[in-house]
């Protein structure tokens, strides 16, 4: 992965089983993204579906990298600027200690046993502003395309929520807001039907 960039991520569950079976699984999935991937990368939007996600990251520099001081779920850090590991593979790893780490506390509570995520996640670079603009729309209006609601406002597993509120939070509200020219602009993009936008990702989700 390259560093300072944009990216689309997404991955699904390895089967026909949900990543998520309970309310407390969502939360539990976010403490652990918070975990192992902010200090690696900026979090702009996600959107939790029962067996799969999207999220948009920006990775951050290599100088953000080399502050990260290691610990038992965050490694490899230690090799940064000398001849161990590249930022990018770092970062990388990072993903799968996330799904690593989720996965064994789902199956002991869930107790199964086995993979729950495809092996490879997916991330796509962001190449231009349509496109940035349009996966935040596309990501909060998952739920829609889906059936499982009506509006993506009805849907209590994603960042369109934090975008609305002002409790503290790890996602770059304010970046993403100004973005859209302010709140009122984000609401009322929000609001319109999801098929007027760019097709992205549907081969997928």
């Amino acid at each position: 992965m390259l560093l300072e960039t944009f990216y689309h991520i997404y991955n699904h569950a390895n089967g026909f089983e949900n990543l998520y079976q309970t309310e407390g699984n969502y939360h539990f999935f976010l403490r652990q993204w918070a975990k192992y991937i902010e200090p690696v990368a900026e979090t702009y939007a996600y959107c939790l579906m029962p067996n799969h996600f999207h999220f948009l990251i920006k990775t951050k520099s290599e100088e953000d990298l080399l502050l990260v001081k290691p610990s038992p779920h965050l490694q490899g850090f230690e090799n940064l600027g000398g001849m161990g590991k590249s930022s990018g593979k770092v970062i990388i790893q990072q993903f799968s200690n996330l799904f690593n780490s989720y996965t064994r506390a789902f199956n002991k509570q869930q107790e199964r046993m086995g993979s729950l995520f495809m092996p490879n996640f997916k991330r796509k670079p962001i190449e231009n502003d349509n496109y940035l603009t349009n996966i935040i729309f596309y990501i909060h209006h998952n739920p829609v395309h889906h059936g499982l609601s009506d509006s993506p406002f009805d849907w209590p597993h994603s960042s369109l929520h934090t975008m609305l509120s002002s409790k503290k939070t790890l996602v770059k509200r304010k970046s993403v807001l100004d973005w859209f020219g302010g709140i009122e602009e984000f609401k009322n993009l929000h609001s319109q039907a999801l098929k007027g936008l760019e097709k992205l990702e549907m081969d997928f989700t």
